[in-house]
């Protein structure tokens, strides 16, 4: 006898919440009465994890030891406008001007212990002091405030990749240093060209700094490569590095052999290249697609390098791929590498880089890099660190949330303050004691409570961060 079932039966949904009596559950109408009488209400509550961060990292010890700032503001300390400006970029006011909006919140004049942050004006004076030397203070803060969270975190990697890139952003107004260049989506508009470094596996800034608009020369790239290798905390065993056609120059392949960093860099299109490229034999791997490898030193290198190279038939596209380049009846993609890997391992290894677009444009948008504030382009050079210093506040925050064997998943600085920094919140004053009262529906609060619990537990003795964790922290990470 053959019995007759559905496949598929459709299960009884559980309850996803606790459910409201309708006592609890509160009438909001046009008519519903309403006044100016609350007092010590902030939308940004999620700042209190920040606050420990900062504080248990010694990050006021830290600015005040590190950046010399000749101007002497009477309004507030140059820790406090330094601060201020750093809140106002990581809660989403990347203008100046924004400030304003937030000059009488009681959690940022709680932290900023002032009553009332000063009228912008004095803000534009404070970053219009900001000399050439503060880039170079500026950028070791950040390296400083990366190994203290590693090694409170207890992090170990036994390699990371670290992918530069460039990109545009167009100015509008009278900048310094704003040059008509390379603008694919306003040609013609003048625009700066800063220069970015990641660490792949964490998403955290290493180096970079805001650049005029023309394209970066040799020297400008050696020099660059250097700080961020010499910027890379001692956790760090091996290093990988990825780059664009942009890079492809002697200088950064000379400093990549400098500090013994496995490379994969796009090699430009020249004709004594295009000329290897025909002599050398090709062998087909699948779908039309061909492979090959060959040694080859440009005119002016130290040495042959090795090159491989892969190519697709014309009507095959690959996708919006970045080293691309065409001829006759191919399409050509062709990297010069010093990683002892097969072709296509050597080909998938550098797609890995599209993160760091992803990366620059948040960058961009949310942490207001593509603003230039000033038509001081040495203040827009420092506006542009301060900006990445928050960017990085996002990511140390996001390690520090992390579980054992938990994923590691980079969460975007909008995301973040969606879920974990617009939290309404109440500010009580009780013996002598200041207090944050959070509504109790929070979705996120165990993972709140788990943040600021670990962060409290942080200790720097004699300049020195005591690990939380006895063994490096087992996390999976998505960049392997």
């Amino acid at each position: 006898m053959v019995k007759h079932e559905k496949h598929y039966k459709q299960k009884a949904h559980k309850r996803q919440a606790k459910k409201r009596s309708l006592a609890e559950v509160k009438k909001i109408s046009a008519k519903t009465p309403y006044d100016f009488k609350g007092r010590h209400l902030t939308p940004y509550g999620g700042l209190l994890p920040l606050v420990a961060l900062l504080e248990k990292l010694k990050f006021k010890e830290l600015i005040d030891n590190s950046l010399t700032i000749k101007r002497i503001p009477h309004a507030m300390s140059n820790y406090q406008f330094i601060l201020s400006i750093l809140i106002a970029i990581y809660i989403g006011f990347s203008r100046l001007a924004h400030l304003v909006y937030i000059a009488s919140d009681p959690i940022i004049t709680g932290i900023l212990k002032v009553t009332r942050l000063p009228v912008q004006s004095t803000f534009w004076r404070f970053l219009q002091s900001l000399r050439i030397f503060n880039v170079t203070q500026l950028e070791k803060i950040n390296t400083v405030m990366m190994a203290r969270v590693w090694e409170a975190l207890n992090l170990s990697f036994s390699h990371i990749t670290i992918d530069t890139d460039t990109t545009v952003n167009t100015v509008y107004g009278k900048q310094m240093g704003a040059k008509k260049g390379y603008n694919p989506k306003k040609k013609g508009k003048k625009s700066y060209q800063p220069i970015f470094s990641f660490i792949a596996q964490t998403g955290e800034f290493i180096g970079g700094k805001q650049r005029k608009g023309d394209r970066p020369t040799g020297e400008e790239v050696a020099q660059h490569l250097r700080e961020v290798f010499e910027s890379i905390p001692k956790q760090c065993k091996r290093i990988f590095a990825r780059a664009d056609a942009g890079f492809y120059c002697k200088e950064a392949i000379a400093v990549y052999r400098e500090y013994k960093v496995l490379f994969a860099v796009v090699a430009q299109k020249t004709t004594a290249l295009i000329d290897q490229l025909y002599r050398t034999s090709w062998q087909k791997i699948k779908s039309g697609e061909e492979i090959c490898e060959f040694f080859y030193q440009p005119i002016g290198w130290e040495r042959r390098e090795r090159f491989v190279a892969i190519r697709y038939p014309k009507e095959f596209k690959p996708g919006d791929q970045l080293g691309l380049f065409e001829e006759e009846h191919y399409l050509y993609r062709v990297f010069v590498t010093d990683i002892p890997w097969s072709v296509l391992k050597v080909v998938d290894f550098y797609d890995g880089r599209a993160g760091a677009e992803n990366l620059i444009k948040e960058a961009s948008n949310d942490a207001g890099v593509a603003a230039a504030p000033s038509g001081r382009f040495i203040a827009n050079m420092n506006f542009f660190l301060l900006a990445m210093l928050a960017y990085n506040f996002n990511r140390w925050l996001t390690l520090f949330a992390l579980e054992e064997n938990e994923k590691y998943q980079r969460t975007m600085l909008s995301t973040a303050r969606l879920k974990y920094l617009f939290i309404g919140a109440k500010i009580t004053f009780t013996s002598n004691r200041t207090e944050v009262h959070y509504g109790e529906d929070y979705p996120h609060k165990e993972k709140f409570n788990w943040l600021m619990e670990k962060l409290r537990k942080v200790k720097v003795v004699g300049g020195r961060v005591i690990p939380l964790y006895p063994e490096p922290l087992k996390v999976v990470w998505a960049c392997s």
